[in-house]
C-alpha cells in the first residue's frame, strides 16, 4: 500500500465534529375554531393531544374560560399553552381585584396582544383565538399571530386543520365568490351544527385532530359547553 492510499484511509476514518441540536418547541397538534353570531359566539376545539404519531391523551380540550363572557382557544405547543393561560389567569384576577369587575372581551384581546408582543423574540408557539361578547352584547372573535398582531373577525380557524376548515367557513358563512345568495343572520343552532360538520371533515384528513370536540356557546347568560364524538383512529 503506497503513502497516498494510507492517507486516504486514515482521512476516511477520522471522526467529524459532533453536533448537538436543541429545539425548545414541540408541536402537539390540535384545532380551534370560533364563530361570532348576532348575540352569541361559538368556540370549539378537539380533545386530542399528540406528538408525531403518538397520542398522549384523548381528553385535552383546548378552550379555556377566562371570564363569564370570554373564552380562549389555544393550541400548538402544549407547554407554551399552559404557561400563557396561567399568566393570563393571574392578570385577570389582578384586574378583577383592582377594578371590582371582570375584563371585557375586547380588553382581554388587547392584553393578550401585548403579552404576545412582549415575547416576540422568543414567541409562544401557540395559535390563539378569543371569542366572546362585546360591550353591545354582540358576538366577537379575535384572531392572533404569534407576535401579537390581532383583528376582529366573524369567524376563524386555527391549528393543524385550519387550512381545511377556513375554506369551508368562507363558503358557508362568508359566502365568498357566490352570487345571488340571500344572507340571513346565523342562528345559534346552525352555528353549532356547522362546527360539528367541519370538525368531522377535519378528523377524516388530519391525524392531529380527533377523538371528540368541546363546543362552548357564549351568551349574555354565560358559557355552556357540549361534547361531540369524532373518529378515534
Amino acid at each position: 500500500m503506497d503513502i497516498l492510499q494510507i492517507n486516504q484511509t486514515s482521512d476516511y476514518k477520522k471522526a467529524g465534529p459532533l453536533q448537538a441540536h436543541f429545539n425548545p418547541y414541540s408541536y402537539n397538534g390540535g384545532t380551534v375554531l370560533a364563530i361570532a353570531g348576532e348575540n352569541f359566539s361559538v368556540i370549539a376545539s378537539d380533545t386530542r393531544l399528540s406528538e408525531g404519531f403518538s397520542i398522549h391523551t384523548r381528553e385535552n380540550p383546548k378552550t379555556y374560560k377566562l371570564t363569564d363572557t370570554t373564552v380562549l382557544g389555544a393550541c400548538g405547543f402544549h407547554g407554551d399553552v399552559l404557561t400563557l393561560t396561567k399568566v393570563l389567569d393571574a392578570r385577570l384576577k389582578i384586574y378583577e381585584q383592582d377594578h371590582h369587575k371582570q375584563m371585557t372581551t375586547g380588553a382581554v384581546a388587547a392584553m393578550l396582544s401585548t403579552m404576545l408582543y412582549h415575547r416576540r423574540f422568543f414567541p409562544y408557539y401557540v395559535y390563539n383565538i378569543v371569542a366572546g361578547l362585546d360591550d353591545e352584547g354582540k358576538g366577537c372573535v379575535y384572531s392572533f399571530d404569534p407576535v401579537g398582531s390581532y383583528e376582529r373577525e366573524a369567524y376563524r380557524a386555527g391549528g393543524s386543520a385550519s387550512a381545511m376548515l377556513q375554506p369551508l367557513l368562507d363558503n358557508q358563512i362568508g359566502f365568498k365568490n357566490q352570487q345571488g345568495v340571500t344572507r340571513i343572520p346565523l342562528s345559534r343552532e346552525k352555528a353549532v351544527n356547522l362546527v360539528k360538520d367541519v370538525f368531522i371533515s377535519a378528523a377524516e384528513r388530519d391525524i392531529y385532530t380527533g377523538d371528540s370536540i368541546l363546543i362552548n356557546v357564549i351568551t349574555k347568560d354565560g358559557v355552556t359547553d357540549e361534547r361531540f364524538p369524532l373518529r378515534r383512529d
